[in-house]
């Protein structure tokens, strides 16, 4: 999940769009938050296509595997690459320009692409596209409770986010132990986390629309948004590819 700063914790004032101002009817409300959520939708669903072709040209020219298995840096410049942009543009974020952010969201796209190239030489290409099915289908019934519930899930966030911090250090341990029922335990909770990050998100992305419609911040909100949901959709689908990948 990107860190990207809340309105909602801010003293920033309302806009008209809000519910609190109580000056556009609600059915101009719920037409621009419809229109809101689809753009990040829309930049989410791009982002996730283009790293799926950048990774399957990468891997079917060969030069995934000549690059991934010929050691040297630039195996691991690749891989730190996507990490490096999330961070710049989750704290960089409100300095930087809404096509600045833009270029950011693309490019981390192409080089998250050539990072998961070395799934196609792991996996068959039947089990990354069930996989890749699995968890469209996961995500978007995430995604519509996550939406359309009444249940408050902000105070998920915290639970989630320490969640993933205890997977990556769980995840670095097992580099060293090699463990593949660590591998396996790691990758469910995995799972689990990313799932109600898709919940949690979606919720947050809604929330937010009252306080950044009608801004000049709205544009910024959007990509950061998909940034999110692709973080959480990627992520699961890496997770989920550990059990449903059959190996070449």
């Amino acid at each position: 999940m990107a860190n990207w700063p809340d309105p909602r914790s801010t003293d920033a004032p309302r806009t008209s769009f809000g519910t609190q101002a109580g000056t556009v009817d609600t059915a101009a409300y719920d037409a621009g938050l419809r229109s809101y959520m689809l753009s990040i939708y829309n930049y989410m669903a791009s982002g996730v296509l283009l790293t799926g072709i950048v990774a399957m040209l990468f891997a079917s020219s060969g030069m995934a595997a000549q690059v991934f298995g010929g050691g040297g840096f630039l195996p691991w410049i690749i891989i730190l690459s996507p990490l490096a942009i999330v961070f710049a543009m989750s704290f960089g974020a409100q300095k930087m320009s809404t096509f600045t952010l833009q270029a950011l969201f693309w490019g981390f796209a192409v080089l998250m692409g050539l990072s998961l190239s070395t799934i196609f030489l792991r996996y068959t290409g039947s089990s990354i596209a069930q996989t890749f099915f699995a968890t469209s289908a996961a995500f978007a019934g995430l995604s519509l409770w996550g939406y359309t519930t009444k249940k408050d899930l902000s105070g998920w966030g915290s639970f989630l986010i320490m969640g993933v911090i205890g997977l990556i250090v769980a995840m670095l341990i097992n580099i060293w132990l090699q463990s593949p029922a660590m591998h396996y335990v790691v990758s469910a909770i995995g799972v689990f986390i990313f799932a109600g990050l898709t919940a949690y998100d979606t919720q947050r992305l809604k929330s937010m629309y009252s306080h950044v419609a009608g801004t000049d911040m709205m544009g910024k909100y959007i990509i950061m948004g998909a940034l999110s949901l692709y973080l959480d959709f990627i992520n699961m689908f890496q997770f989920l590819l550990s059990f449903l990948g059959s190996s070449e």
